[in-house]
This record gives C-alpha cells, sequence and structure tokens, in this order.
C-alpha cells in the first residue's frame, strides 16, 4: 500500500459512496463511461480474457492501481491464470522499456546538436 506522509494511503478505497459521489456530480460522463467499458470488454474477434489480460497489462504501463487490482481479478474470473497474468505484465514492461529506450533518440539528437 502506498502511503502519504500522514501514513495514511495515497489511493482512498473504492465504496459505493464514492462510486454515487461521482455519479451524482456527473451521471451522464459516468453512464457514458459504463456503457462504453460493457461495450469493450464484450467477447467479440478477442475474449473476454485476452480483453482483460490486456487491460492488466496496460493498467500496469498507466500505473493505475484501481485498474490493476479490478482487472487482476476480472481477468482470473475469465479463466486467466497467475502465469498468463504475470506474462502480460512482463509484455507491458517490455513495451515501457522499450519505449524509453526509442525515446533516447530525442536525447541523443539534442546531444549532437547542441
Amino acid at each position: 500500500m502506498i502511503m502519504n506522509r500522514n501514513n495514511k494511503s495515497m489511493y482512498p478505497p473504492t465504496t459505493p459512496a464514492i462510486s454515487k459521489k461521482r455519479a451524482d456530480l456527473a451521471p451522464d460522463q459516468v453512464e457514458a463511461f459504463l456503457n462504453f467499458s460493457k461495450t469493450v470488454f464484450k467477447p467479440g474477434a478477442l475474449d473476454e480474457k485476452a480483453k482483460q489480460l490486456i487491460a492488466v497489462a496496460v493498467a500496469h504501463v498507466t500505473q493505475c492501481p484501481y485498474c490493476i487490482k479490478g482487472h487482476t481479478r476480472l481477468a482470473k474470473r475469465k479463466g486467466a491464470t497467475n502465469n498468463e497474468i504475470m506474462e502480460a505484465i512482463w509484455v507491458a514492461s517490455e513495451m515501457r522499456a522499450g519505449a524509453a529506450y526509442a525515446h533516447a533518440a530525442l536525447a541523443v539528437e539534442e546531444m549532437e546538436t547542441n
């Protein structure tokens, strides 16, 4: 758990009260987002397990703790094994590291021109 200076969690737990408050503050947007999410995760060319494994990987790249926990849980419910989940995380890690390495070209170019 990530803590702040006051020894409190940086990320409050998700609760029905917080969900209700978000919905009360922006009901149309919340409804649209929930419908979009349902549509995205429906089985199609990819099955639900594959989509959840992608979500786990992306959640690690975006570093969203809520997404990591939620999509890991959903991936398990859709039949993903612990090994599959960890492998998806390693793919995400490689992509993140690869992007940093590729972007080094910007630094190299700048070093050579200045």
